[in-house]
């Protein structure tokens, strides 16, 4: 009887767990088409209360309202020829990131994204564009 319980328990956490991943996936899916897209707009809707954004090293604090013109004119100077997401993840302390690569016309840029739990709901808190 203990043995089924345990079983029970166990598979209770990894389908949780593979919930989780999931859902990480489809918000980071989310965001990469909004990046993709140049959409400022779609993009904001992933944005916690506050999001630091760092361009080349100029890491700003905007609130989320800010943030959407921050990279409405970030796209409007670099537009994107694609992007991808090539590694996501978690930290040890379960905060879940994806870096990505967003080439426009004229530079190759590293992107990391590093989101935070808000209400039940992941948001974007940091989002960092180094050129490579």
């Amino acid at each position: 009887m203990k043995r089924i319980l345990f079983q029970a328990l166990v598979c209770g956490w990894l389908l949780l767990l593979s919930a989780v991943g999931q859902a990480q996936g489809d918000v980071f899916g989310s965001i990469g088409g909004a990046l993709r897209n140049a959409s400022s707009k779609e993009l904001s809707q992933y944005f916690g209360a506050t999001v630091e954004i760092s361009i080349d090293g100029d890491r700003q604090s905007y609130s989320a309202t800010q943030a959407e013109f921050v990279m409405k004119d970030f796209f409007a100077k670099t537009a994107p020829a694609s992007f991808e997401i090539v590694h996501q993840g978690g930290s040890d302390g379960g905060i879940p990131y994806a870096v990505g690569k967003y080439k426009s016309k004229d530079a190759m840029y590293r992107v990391i994204v590093k989101m935070q739990n808000a209400n039940g709901a992941l948001r974007i808190e940091n989002m960092a564009f180094t050129k490579e």
